[in-house]
């Protein structure tokens, strides 16, 4: 008879113990995460007081003024959405429509523009190679983008959505956003669409909310510490399609401009500070 009490017995007691070893684990897990995400926090602000993108706003600087292409001239009567050649501010009003190419483009993108019709360079040449390689020397569309960014530190993100053409391009970035595909059936929302998630020490804003969208708009451009290099919005959205494991994304394409333009809206009332730094 007491064998069969006990037996019956033990699942209840176990539960109990399971149950409490859990309500005690998991607020230590939790304080624990919440403490990981504060040392790299502080760890940020520790680098951001000697980033080394000051090298590469330095040299964008130096490219901006400097007349340069098949036509020698230089890149300051390009018209970012502003004006030709203001400068102040305007990666913040970015992606956004320009009438002379009835198309909405974003910084980068505009930027090949006006290498294209001031300077005389060719796209192709130009986006052959937009990225540099860890710990080499920023390339030129690395180094004018750091410093047109620097130039909108303190701006405050607002992307017009008045012209039609700039509702398709948000609406068509969040369709995108949430497109599943791939050998893994991931989208951009598979990690970005939810509070509290991480992969390793790296968190992943729930960009579908404006607050996190605006932390992640106003810190791109960045200088990634891993990498010893400047990286730009186009950048990053090429590498997420990388870890999607969906096709190389174009530099400049429609695609990715809109994806910046979902992303940008979100972030309406942002305040701009970049380039920041990164892991």
């Amino acid at each position: 008879m007491k064998k069969s009490v006990i037996k019956g017995r033990m699942p209840a007691v176990a539960l109990a113990v399971m149950t409490a070893g859990v309500l005690l684990v998991a607020p230590l897990a939790a304080n624990a995460q919440d403490k990981t995400i504060q040392e790299i926090e502080r760890y940020r602000q520790m680098l951001q007081d000697g980033n080394p993108a000051e090298l590469t706003v330095a040299k964008g600087e130096a490219l901006w003024t400097q007349k340069r292409g098949p036509k020698k001239a230089s890149l300051e009567a390009c018209d970012f959405g502003m004006g030709p050649g203001v400068l102040k501010g305007a990666y913040a009003k970015l992606p956004r429509y320009f009438a002379d190419t009835d198309n909405v483009m974003d910084f980068e993108s505009r930027l090949v523009h006006c290498m294209v019709t001031l300077q005389g360079f060719k796209a192709a040449d130009l986006v052959k190679r937009p990225f540099s390689g860890g710990g080499k020397p920023a390339t030129e569309l690395e180094a004018l983008t750091a410093y047109a960014v620097e130039e909108s530190r303190g701006a405050t993100i607002d992307l017009p959505q008045s012209h039609p053409m700039e509702v398709a391009s948000f609406k068509r970035g969040e369709k995108l956003f949430y497109f599943r595909g791939g050998p893994y059936d991931f989208s951009c929302a598979s990690c970005h669409a939810v509070d509290g998630q991480r992969i390793r020490l790296q968190g992943l804003p729930n960009l579908t909310k404006p607050e996190p969208a605006k932390a992640a708009f106003a810190t791109w451009p960045a200088y990634r510490v891993s990498q010893g290099a400047v990286r730009t919005m186009q950048w990053r959205m090429a590498d997420c399609f990388r870890q999607q494991r969906f096709p190389s994304l174009k530099y400049g394409s429609q695609t990715s401009i809109d994806l910046i333009t979902f992303l940008g809206v979100t972030a309406k009332g942002g305040k701009m500070d970049s380039p920041a730094i990164k892991r």
